[in-house]
């Protein structure tokens, strides 16, 4: 179901689809952003390197969130070069993959922060809340203000609709 509170992208079939291909509807593009366990976030090092890393996150309010801690090298890349891509998809040559492209901002706000810490625990389950999930605690952490939050709200999405046809659909956000 479509947020009505979140922006609506302008939705285009790239020229890269196959003769006879749709847009994928961005309600199935949110819902995979949603749904995703896991993200891989592509920064730039101040010397012009990439860096890849995968990371756990949350789809809320029309962005993207992740946390880390102030002196992971996904953090100093953000504090010399907000632009950033997150992925998400399947490893096979089927399915619907996704590119997010924005810039993160550091998110300081009490509330805001509340609200991205009640979004992973609800997403992540025990993973999140259980003393011996993987993350335990991490809620508090992003509550407190312990680790850094980040929003990467999209200028542009990227659908890649894998199998036949393929489709390459492009939002983009006001």
């Amino acid at each position: 179901m479509l947020n009505q509170s979140e922006p609506a992208p302008s939705v285009e079939l790239g020229a890269f689809s196959s003769p006879g291909a749709a847009p994928t509807p961005w309600a199935e593009a949110r819902q995979q952003l949603q749904a995703a366990e896991l993200y891989w976030l592509s920064t730039v090092r101040p010397d012009g390197r990439p860096h890849v890393t995968p990371l756990i996150g949350v789809w809320m309010a029309g962005a993207v969130y992740f946390c880390t801690g102030a002196t992971e090298r996904k953090a100093r890349n953000l504090q010399h070069n907000a632009h950033c891509s997150l992925t998400t998809g399947r490893n096979t040559l089927d399915g619907l993959d996704i590119v997010v492209e924005g810039e993160a901002a550091q998110v300081g706000t009490e509330a805001e922060r509340g609200g991205v810490a009640d979004t992973f625990e609800s997403k992540y389950g025990a993973q999140f809340t259980a003393p011996e999930g993987t993350w335990f605690g991490l809620g508090d952490g992003i509550r407190g203000g312990s680790v850094l939050v980040y929003r990467v709200t999209p200028v542009t999405i990227f659908g890649f609709g894998k199998g036949q046809p393929f489709s390459q659909t492009r939002f983009r956000f006001a």
